[in-house]
């Protein structure tokens, strides 16, 4: 080397090794992220859990609506609640419905479904005929059905004395108002039923059909009963659950045509709420009923998520 020249010193590294650098600004972008997403996420725990947590506070209160004051009362209210003939009344007709409502609606949606999508040429009209109740207002819709079942001049009893049947008050006798009730549910909840299972029937595979077929299943019952069914599960299983969490939640029907009536005989447990809390202004009371219908829906929402793991997987 020239006197000239200069040198400059650099490190080599060996052979065979590599230098692994973290990048710094990947780490930057996950905190920005967390960042932004941490205000949305903490505004959603407070809107959801804030109100849940005041209910059951508030179930532990005496607090009337517009009091100025109120006080702890331990569990006075659940204890008022257990010995209210109203509420195991609300619960038992809530129960009904559900227990009414809920296969009537899963079993005319799946027919309804395997009907239009058996091939008719009519398949857009009666998909949009039948999810009609679902896109209408469900107080104007039970205005409608007030009518139909007016016991002189609705179109219900029209029909069954033209056929020769006796007339019946639908809706102002004890013994037949919850079905009427029930009826006027199913009839909502069946398209929203059909579409989810329109969408089931969608996805299973053609070649299995072909394979049943070759088997030996012929029949459209035994394709059905062999290829339909089982692969409908999930879909059913979901169906089942969110039309039991709706039935539950019924209130407009009854709020609208009965007002729990006659003599508490259609009352629910949300109508229930309703009463206490704004006609009786006993909040403390209304809490403790919800809370207790809380439950009833995370029980439903705990044997849905238990269940839904029992997925279809096609090969």
């Amino acid at each position: 080397m020239s006197d000239g020249s200069i040198t400059i010193g650099a490190t080599v590294a060996p052979a065979g090794t590599t230098r692994r650098t973290l990048p710094a600004h990947g780490s930057r972008r996950s905190h920005a992220a967390y960042a932004l997403v941490t205000p949305a996420a903490a505004l959603m725990l407070v809107m959801l859990l804030g109100p849940l947590a005041g209910v059951i506070a508030l179930s532990f209160t005496d607090y009337q609506l517009g009091a100025p004051h109120f006080s702890w009362i331990g569990l006075a209210n659940y204890q008022d609640l257990f010995a209210d003939k109203v509420f195991w009344t609300a619960l038992r007709n809530t129960l009904t419905y559900v227990v009414i409502v809920v296969p009537g609606a899963v079993i005319a949606g799946l027919a309804i479904a395997l009907l239009i999508q058996s091939g008719t040429s009519l398949r857009s009209l009666y998909r949009t005929i039948y999810f009609l109740p679902v896109m209408a207002t469900l107080i104007a819709m039970a205005v409608v059905w007030e009518f139909m079942l007016h016991p002189q001049f609705g179109l219900v009893n029209g029909l069954l004395r033209g056929a020769g049947l006796p007339a019946f008050a639908w809706l102002q006798d004890r013994n037949t108002a919850l079905y009427a009730l029930c009826a006027i549910g199913i009839w909502q909840a069946v398209g929203f039923n059909m579409v989810l299972f329109l969408a089931g029937l969608v996805s299973i595979p053609k070649q299995l059909y072909e394979a049943a077929e070759i088997d030996g299943a012929s029949s459209g019952w035994a394709r059905f009963r062999l290829v339909t069914w089982p692969m409908l599960g999930p879909v059913t299983t979901f169906v089942v659950v969110i039309s039991g969490i709706r039935s539950f939640q019924v209130f407009d029907t009854v709020h609208v045509l009965t007002k729990g009536g006659p003599s508490k005989s259609t009352e629910v447990l949300i109508h229930a709420i309703y009463t206490e809390g704004f006609e009786f202004f006993r909040s403390g009371y209304a809490a403790a009923i919800t809370v207790v219908f809380l439950v009833f829906v995370l029980l439903l929402t705990l044997v849905k998520s238990r269940l839904a793991d029992r997925g279809v997987h096609y090969t």
